[in-house]
């Protein structure tokens, strides 16, 4: 059991590192070939973060434990609004105004309606998963266009999009940016193989289901990129970056991360995401934008005591877990 403990902590170490790995090298090849900082900033340095979801999501559908790869990406969402924003304003409260952000706020609680009704009849097909994957491009491809329009017209003033492409790592020679681009998505595959293994091994020791590993150990460790990238923007008085890693995060979770199961694995899934954790995530989101939009300005103001509800919400969902660990 303790073997299994180590080689997940250290595939855990090993996800986050490489993610930021492949992120530094594909931003600075794409910054050699010509490529605008915007759209690295808006494309390559977002996904980043969502990487280490990605990778398990699909490695747990590839060994037939579609579960987990469900869990991960409802987890992973209810982490990053309950633990990862609750947190954050503990630490520091936010004044968001990006027009971005306030746009998509509402496609990120439409986009968790549609989660939980694809989940309703606990089957995920695939061409659900299709349709979620195509629905990811086209998100991209409509935030792009609007970015590069704006900047055409030189009315780029969205504080999330400019503080975005300052936050694009130095970039190194081409050689260098190819190695790590490599290395990086070459470790994601193997750390995220090992710590899928791993946890399910300690799940079935402890009679947990695949579902609530990914709901708790693996959403919560894949969540750590939005925490740390989170807290660096704070710190940098950043709150429109900070806060929408954790929107678009959580958008790219439904419609780049969920897929995998329905696309790779399709079939019936455990009736607990749609009974219970589908639910709790679209409650968590429909808070969030109840406390965002709750008064009528041009920002959204995130207090301490905001935050402190949100951590109230996780650690309520998280004791509601194990008080189930049959299921």
């Amino acid at each position: 059991m303790l073997e299994h403990v180590f080689i997940l902590l250290v595939a855990l170490t090993c996800l986050v590192w490489s993610a930021d790995k492949f992120v530094l090298g594909a931003s600075s090849l794409a910054k050699n070939l010509g490529v605008s900082p915007m759209i690295i900033g808006l494309t390559i340095v977002a996904m980043g973060s969502s990487a280490p979801e990605m990778m398990v999501a699909a490695a747990a559908s590839y060994q037939g434990n579609p579960d987990t790869a469900i869990g991960n990406a409802i987890g992973s969402n209810i982490t990053n609004i309950a633990l990862v924003l609750g947190f954050t304003l503990l630490v520091k409260p936010l004044v968001v105004s990006s027009s971005t952000i306030k746009q998509e706020l509402p496609l990120l609680l439409l986009l968790t309606l549609l989660c939980y009704y694809i989940l309703s009849d606990d089957f995920f097909s695939l061409t659900e998963g299709i349709v979620l994957m195509i629905s990811f491009f086209s998100f991209i491809s409509l935030l792009l266009f609007k970015a590069i329009k704006q900047r055409n017209n030189n009315t780029i003033d969205d504080p999330m999009i400019l503080e975005a492409e300052h936050e694009i790592p130095e970039s190194t020679t081409t050689g260098k940016s190819i190695f790590w681009l490599v290395f990086g998505i070459s470790l994601l595959v193997l750390s995220a193989s090992y710590l899928v293994d791993s946890a399910i091994f300690i799940a079935k020791e402890f009679g947990i289901s695949d579902l609530v590993i990914g709901l708790t150990v693996i959403a919560i460790g894949t969540s750590l990129p939005e925490l740390a990238a989170s807290i660096a923007s704070i710190m940098k008085n950043e709150d429109d970056l900070a806060m929408g890693n954790i929107v678009g995060s959580n958008i790219f979770n439904i419609l780049a991360v969920l897929p995998f199961a329905g696309i790779i694995a399709p079939g019936a899934i455990n009736p607990q995401a749609a009974l219970r954790d589908a639910p709790i995530m679209l409650a968590i989101t429909g808070l969030l934008f109840l406390l965002c939009f709750s008064r009528k300005s041009g920002f959204f103001r995130l207090t301490r005591i905001k935050g402190a509800l949100l951590l109230v919400c996780f650690f309520a969902y998280q004791i509601l877990l194990f008080s189930q660990t049959n299921i």
